[in-house]
């Protein structure tokens, strides 16, 4: 084997890989721009009313907003709480429930996706609704 094809097909590699790598950052931008406008227009609403849907029935949850993500955390132990965040990571980039709930001395974390299969954009108050009263059904029943 030539050092000239080694070469070439190094040039080869590294020029896909960097166009893969601009591909992946221009669709992991345009999914920070959709989770801002969907936290602020379709989350966060859902978020609220089920706070207050919680203290209603005598269970104590709080919500907090630190910047880009939701928590809905017990007033009992702030080991117990489920927040909506970015997953940047992943591709397509998408909004996922990350949830922990105390055992004893040990918490126990998962993750959930919102809607699997649906991008951002399009994704409703019913989606996250359905998500969130699965994971919150799961505290009251312990």
């Amino acid at each position: 084997m030539e050092v000239s094809e080694v070469r070439r097909r190094l040039r080869q590699e590294l020029e896909r890989t960097r166009a893969a790598h601009a591909e992946r950052r221009a669709r992991t931008d345009a999914a920070g721009r959709d989770y801002e406008e969907f936290l602020s227009r379709v989350a966060t609403p859902v978020f609220r009313m089920t706070a207050t849907a919680l203290k209603a029935e005598g269970l104590g949850f709080s919500l907090f907003t630190p910047a880009g993500s939701l928590r809905l955390a017990s007033d009992r132990t702030g080991a117990d709480y489920i927040e909506l965040a970015l997953d940047a990571h992943s591709d397509p980039p998408r909004p996922i429930l990350h949830v922990g709930r105390a055992r004893g001395r040990q918490t126990m974390e998962s993750e959930r996706i919102i809607a699997e299969g649906k991008a951002i954009r399009e994704l409703t108050e019913e989606d996250v609704l359905n998500a969130l009263v699965a994971e919150v059904a799961e505290f009251v029943v312990r």
